[in-house]
């Protein structure tokens, strides 16, 4: 084979140590991310996607290592897709995207799931009044869903008159 031809399309070795590679840096930034919370990527501010973009490229290099060549690459985008594919399908996924979170029961705050959740009351406050109330005493249930969203339910007398709908993040 040509020298400009392995270039091009990359080794055997190289190119299974790339899909391994690939693997292993997928489980541990999806680790990463489950342990970084729900708000991480629910609704990023600039510095969110900041901090994602510069995740990437300090993960390139892990993934492909010195491997350059086009197959390489289109190699790592596959396995990358392969495997959120596979963990989209698995049973894994209700435990690495975890559970929503009540934040708000029948007007009253519940600090402990605020703190673990890593929500200030400002944010919160915020949220409420996207949906049209401006304490917590005027909400039946707010809820930190899985993809970041807070979702607030109003006390029935209080009507919601314009709600704020907020495309999630997810992939699917």
């Amino acid at each position: 084979m040509s020298e400009a031809l392995k270039l091009a399309l990359g080794e055997g070795v190289t190119l299974l140590f790339t899909v391994l590679r690939v693997a292993l840096v997928y489980v541990v930034l999806l680790l990463l991310l489950r342990l970084a919370g729900k708000r991480t990527l629910g609704q990023m501010t600039p510095f969110d996607l900041l901090t994602l973009l510069l995740l990437s490229n300090a993960v390139q290099n892990a993934m492909i290592g010195p491997d350059n060549s086009l197959t390489g690459g289109l190699l790592a985008a596959i396995i990358l897709l392969l495997l959120n594919r596979i963990v989209a399908k698995s049973p894994l996924r209700q435990s690495l995207e975890g559970s929503p979170t009540i934040l708000i029961r029948n007007g009253q705050l519940l600090p402990e799931a605020l703190r673990r959740e890593g929500i200030n009351p400002l944010e919160l406050e915020a949220a409420l009044r996207e949906h049209g109330v401006s304490t917590p005493e005027q909400v039946a249930s707010a809820v930190l869903e899985i993809d970041g969203t807070i979702s607030v339910v109003p006390m029935k007398e209080h009507t919601v008159r314009k709600v704020r709908h907020v495309k999630s993040s997810r992939n699917r």
